[in-house]
């Protein structure tokens, strides 16, 4: 069932670190395409993922291309400032990808370009804002896609048959 989330050369290791975290929580899968602003074994990464790294699924690939290849039987979608649809009005599949960029820059062009436009979601903000920390548009974006799909995997599902004798 796993979800895919992948960043676009990140730069701040505790924010990949809770991105790690939530991937864990929520049975996704994360893609880091280089470069990276950050080793690995980087003491702020491993604080900020806990003890959640060994319960994640993270690839490291060298290019965009890299990616692509890896998730060739996905679709993919690119989280921009640009993006003409709210990340909610997607129908989310399981195995879909979102793709993020760093937080500095957001998703370069040589990325964003092979995006056709109902590929490109975006969080909606105020206009006069710029940006939303990244693991936390990761985390909206990553539970709504989850939510879509019944939080399939989870231990309490919200959306089953019978739910009722629970919520009534």
């Amino acid at each position: 069932m796993p979800l895919n989330v992948a960043l676009a050369e990140p730069e701040i290791p505790q924010n990949t670190g809770n991105i790690i975290r939530l991937c864990a929580n929520s049975g996704s899968r994360l893609h880091l395409v280089g470069p990276l602003g950050f080793t690995l074994s980087e003491r702020g990464l491993r604080r900020a993922s806990l003890d959640y790294a060994d319960l994640t699924d993270v690839t490291v690939h060298k290019t965009f291309q890299g990616l692509l290849d890896s998730i060739d039987h996905t679709r993919i979608f690119a989280a921009t400032l640009d993006g003409k649809i709210p990340y909610h009005e997607i129908n989310y599949q399981e195995e879909d990808t979102v793709i993020f960029g760093s937080e500095s820059r957001g998703l370069p062009v040589s990325i964003t370009s092979k995006f056709k436009p109902e590929k490109c979601i975006r969080i909606p903000m105020m206009p006069s804002n710029r940006s939303i920390n990244l693991s936390n548009a990761v985390a909206l974006v990553v539970y709504e896609m989850w939510r879509q799909l019944s939080f399939i995997g989870d231990e309490f599902p919200l959306k089953t048959e019978g739910s009722e004798k629970y919520f009534s």
